[in-house]
């Protein structure tokens, strides 16, 4: 008898076990064969790609078009109007600067004063300030922006240049850009360090907010960069008609911007910074994959701006470009860029004032750069044309601190920090501006998929078409497991699996997905609970997503840390990761990832009424996905929201209004805070 009962027991945990274990992974799989791990230009690279292109092209017609000087100052001022539509703007009016010199430091030639001013009211910027030696006399200045470094303006290369201008007679000013230095966001005192890292990762955290906002971190920086001219006017050591700016990586994002949007800059040198923007979409991954949102402003190549439209805006006044044959923005993209504006001086009768400087060399504003573009600037600010540079001190990072702790938000407690101003902005705004998701998903740039005909494959790459091919079916506890793949828009394809038992009448038919996309092994019992409930389930990858994914671990040169964090967790990363760089790639052509997903839910949507018949079709999602799943059923007709218990969704306003520093990057929605 006992050995009967052992019987038993073994066939029916057998029988749990392989109910349990349900349909193999190969069941799941729609993709053969499965794309190769490492660097790809997956299709949905190369389809960002071709966006993007196609709207160069359309600014590149509007730049030729350009026949007297009137036309030029009309594209002017459509693009200045749409690079501050781009950063929500600029702060308006000027309070006082409430600067302050906390100490001064002597040194061969020049002094360096340590300067402490207000932006923005309680927004504390630290700076220093180079003096030449000699008689008191009106001189030139330069305002020095740094690039991406954990110390800022303390940073070896910055305080090389800022010494090496003042002692060939200019004025400088250097300052910490936001982030970085003496101005972290997210100061943890007991690591004595920020909580991200402050080369790029801050501005990660800031820019993201910033953009739910309707905004950008840029705003601010560039703001930034305007009340430090601003201060220089102060000075009577200033000659306030012979003011330049220059700076290398992200100061040379800076001062373009900057000398773009104020004419108070007479002559612009930025280095390492002017590319063309479809080409840095294309390598940023591989390349330079760090999250930095404000140099990805929303629209800027839909909109017709890209660095060709900030070079534009710095017509008539001299610029010199400085590139690095080597770097990481593309040197073809800033030879096209080049060329494109230095037709327009050379046209207008101004070829002395533009130039390009390339050094054969990697990422950097090197010594031969330096001494090209010191000349150019010489030359335009009645200074003796030098094409030599002057040896430098370099001083530890704490010798130039500004503040007595070496962090202004610690110094001066009763400041703001950036997240608050960028909250302040969205709260100003709020109750006049309210926007609608179903109106923002079918704006200028829906694809109109509602449009599209449902035909079979007929392996030929469809444009304006969704076309459906079967890959394969297998079978699993009475369940029929059918695969697909929907082609689309020339180069995409949705992974899609259909769960059915075999018996059941068409009718309620359910969208599914988690947060990696369509189910997969480990989601069996959820997919058996609907079935259960008389579901037909379908389920689907979106582009980036599940087997859509790039199967590559970028290195973050900024934070080493993250090659240690697993590749499901980092290609989702905010601070350094494939898919925020697809993101970002989105948001530069106007149509964010976010719509783009609901995009491929609709494409599956018109499949499913199509090929699958008629009944009532709803939509839910596992996990943080519901959120996805609740805008899908939003702003398609006919598509209804599956209650979860315990989904929540996550409402853009709520993470403006609480200040939250992360969420899942795919769910970016420039403007997001104020849908309603």
């Amino acid at each position: 008898m006992k050995a009967f009962l052992y019987a038993v027991a073994t066939v029916c945990l057998a029988a749990v076990s392989l109910r349990a274990a349900g349909p193999p992974p190969e069941a799941f799989r729609v993709l053969d064969p499965a794309p190769r791990p490492g660097r790809q230009i997956t299709p949905y690279l190369h389809y960002q790609l071709e966006a993007a292109w196609r709207q160069d092209d359309l600014r590149k017609t509007r730049l030729a078009a350009i026949r007297t000087e009137t036309d030029l100052l009309q594209l002017q001022r459509e693009v200045r109007r749409s690079l501050l539509e781009s950063i929500g703007g600029l702060p308006g009016g000027k309070a006082p600067l409430n600067a302050r010199v906390t100490g001064t430091i002597r040194l061969d030639g020049y002094r360096i004063e340590k300067l402490i001013f207000e932006s923005l009211p309680g927004f504390h910027v630290t700076a220093l300030v180079y003096l030449p030696d000699g008689p008191p006399m009106p001189r030139p200045a330069v305002l020095v922006s740094c690039g991406h470094s954990s110390i800022g303006k303390a940073y070896t290369g910055y305080q090389q240049i800022s010494a090496r201008l003042a002692k060939r007679g200019y004025v400088v000013l250097c300052w910490d850009p936001v982030g970085q230095g003496e101005r972290s966001q997210f100061w943890d005192s007991k690591k004595n360090d920020s909580r991200y890292n402050r080369v790029c990762g801050e501005h990660a955290i800031l820019g993201n907010l910033a953009y739910l906002a309707g905004t950008s971190l840029a705003r601010w920086e560039i703001w930034d960069g305007m009340r430090a001219l601003d201060y220089l006017l102060t000075r009577p050591e200033v000659d306030r008609t012979r003011i330049s700016i220059t700076g290398t990586s992200g100061g040379g994002f800076q001062s373009s911007h900057i000398a773009a949007l104020d004419q108070g800059i007479i002559a612009a040198a930025p280095s390492c910074y002017i590319c063309s923007m479809p080409m840095r979409m294309a390598n940023r991954i591989f390349a330079d994959p760090d999250s930095d949102p404000e140099q990805d402003l929303y629209r800027m190549i839909s909109a017709g701006v890209d660095h060709s439209g900030l070079l534009l805006l710095i017509y008539p006044r001299p610029l010199i470009v400085c590139a690095a044959v080597e770097d990481f923005f593309p040197i073809e993209g800033t030879r096209k860029t080049f060329r494109e504006i230095e037709e327009v001086y050379c046209r207008f009768g101004r070829p002395e004032k533009i130039a390009l400087t390339e050094g054969y060399h990697r990422h950097s504003f090197s010594s031969q750069n330096q001494e090209n573009a010191f000349a150019f600037l010489d030359r335009f600010n009645r200074m003796p044309v030098r094409h030599t540079l002057d040896s430098t001190r370099v001083l530890e990072e704490k010798e130039l601190w500004c503040t007595a702790s070496g962090q202004a938000r610690l110094d001066f407690r009763d400041g703001k920090s950036l997240m608050e101003l960028i909250r302040e902005y969205y709260l100003e705004r709020k109750e006049n501006v309210s926007l609608s998701l179903a109106e923002t998903y079918r704006g200028d740039l829906y694809p109109g998929i509602d449009s599209w005909p449902v035909e079979a494959w007929q392996e030929i790459p469809p444009e304006l078409c969704i076309a459906w091919e079967a890959a394969g079916s297998s079978e699993a506890e009475g369940v029929a497991i059918d695969r697909y793949l929907l082609h689309h828009s020339r180069m995409l394809a949705v992974p899609v699996l259909h769960f059915h038992r075999k018996a059941a009448p068409a009718g309620k038919i359910l969208l599914w997905f988690g947060s990696n996309g369509k189910a997969a092994a480990g989601d069996w019992p959820e997919i058996r609970k609907y079935l259960d409930q008389g579901f037909q389930v379908v389920s689907f990858d979106f582009r980036a997503l599940g087997e859509n994914r790039m199967q590559y671990k970028v290195y973050s040169i900024d934070d080493p840390r993250l090659a240690e964090v697993d590749l499901e967790k980092q290609y989702a990363s905010p601070l350094s990761g494939v898919l925020a760089n697809y993101v970002y790639n989105s948001l530069l052509t106007g149509r964010p990832y976010f719509l783009q997903m609901i995009e491929d839910a609709e494409i599956v949507s018109r499949f499913v009424r199509e090929k699958l018949g008629g009944g009532t079709l709803q939509v839910t999602a596992g996990g943080e996905a519901y959120t996805l799943a609740a805008a899908v059923a939003e702003v398609l007709p006919g598509v209804g929201l599956l209650d979860r218990p315990g989904g929540e969704t996550i409402r853009w306003s709520g993470l403006v209004d609480r200040m939250s520093e992360t969420w899942p990057i795919q769910y970016l929605l420039p403007y997001g805070a104020y849908i309603h």
